[in-house]
């Protein structure tokens, strides 16, 4: 059985005065979920549990089995194995920390970037050909808000809701 907010329509969610932020999460989860799911199992070229690695390590530089570990929430036997099979591949390299002579900084080697990068415009690829074949020009314009609102959402540094007059989830009111 599907969930209540499977079955609501967008429209009619975008003009209720009932819809709730938990109506709105719910969808947003679903939606991005799926959405996530579908552009791996198109384009995805390397291994999730390689691609977060590499993604970490391009976006924050050189990190220990550790940090990378806690970043990604996993246990550090974990990313041992994963770290250890990216450097079997020569797309990280080991080098002995300056600050703890016990520990060992990874960082992307040149193949380690061009291999995410691979994977990172494979799944652009796949993205830019939905959007080309399955939206319209409008639906296109109404994207381009998209990242920026979940940049937003996914920034607590930001303040929690923009100023204006709103309905009860934020929405503007009827």
């Amino acid at each position: 059985m599907r969930s209540r907010a499977v079955q609501l329509n967008y429209t009619a969610l975008l003009y209720s005065s009932r819809v709730t932020d938990e109506d709105i999460a719910e969808r947003l989860r679903q939606s991005i979920g799926r959405f996530v799911r579908m552009a791996r199992a198109q384009a995805d070229t390397l291994p999730q549990t390689h691609a977060a690695a590499l993604g970490a390590l391009d976006r924050e530089g050189a990190q220990t089995i550790a940090q990378l570990a806690a970043g990604r929430a996993v246990k550090h036997q974990s990313m041992s194995r994963t770290v250890g099979e990216l450097v079997s591949l020569g797309l990280v390299s080991r080098s002995a920390s300056p600050s703890d002579g016990r520990a060992f900084l990874i960082a992307l080697t040149p193949a380690g970037v061009e291999a995410l990068e691979a994977d990172r415009g494979a799944r652009r690829q796949w993205v830019a050909e939905a959007i080309t074949t399955r939206l319209s020009a409008d639906e296109r314009r109404m994207l381009l808000a998209v990242p920026e609102i979940l940049d937003r959402l996914s920034d607590s540094s930001r303040p929690k809701r923009p100023s204006g007059p709103s309905g009860p989830s934020g929405l503007p009111g009827p």
